[in-house]
């Protein structure tokens, strides 16, 4: 099962994200989204490609908030997942991403953004996982028992 995921699109439209984004991300089974849509319309369409799974983030809309939540907990390839944007000064950033989960236990993988730096590292037994600005790159993970996770640059 495949992943796609990108974060902080800034976009006014779907027109606005790197064409080899929406390619990939044709061809994923879920979409993952971390926040800074900006406009709702982004949101819309990201949602007639696929299954999306996406929290808002601080620069998102009002309506974007009222339909999103902070913070995402799902279940993907038989996978624990945990779905933020965060906040912050991007330095310390992944502490408070995983403060942010601490009252949930065996998270698998941890998925932020806010950043806009490209971020794949292990903390512990959970895979912390920032795709950065999609203005610059996106991720792509896959589940097959286990988690190979990999950012791409545009």
């Amino acid at each position: 099962m495949r992943m796609g995921v990108i974060s902080d699109t800034h976009a006014s439209g779907l027109n606005d994200i790197a064409p080899v984004i929406l390619d990939t991300l044709s061809n994923v089974d879920l979409i993952v989204h971390a926040g800074d849509f900006t406009r709702i319309s982004v949101l819309e369409g990201l949602r007639l490609m696929c299954p999306l799974k996406a929290v808002c983030g601080n620069m998102d809309s009002g309506n974007i908030k009222e339909v999103l939540t902070q913070r995402e907990l799902f279940t993907f390839g038989g996978k624990r997942i945990g779905l933020t944007h965060g906040s912050g000064a991007p330095w310390g950033i992944t502490h408070r991403v995983i403060k942010m989960f601490e009252d949930t236990h065996d998270l698998d993988i941890i998925i932020y953004g806010h950043s806009h730096k490209a971020n794949r590292e292990m903390i512990g037994k959970t895979l912390l996982f920032n795709p950065g600005s999609a203005r610059d790159s996106f991720g792509l993970i896959d589940i097959d028992g286990g988690i190979r996770a990999e950012i791409i640059n545009i």
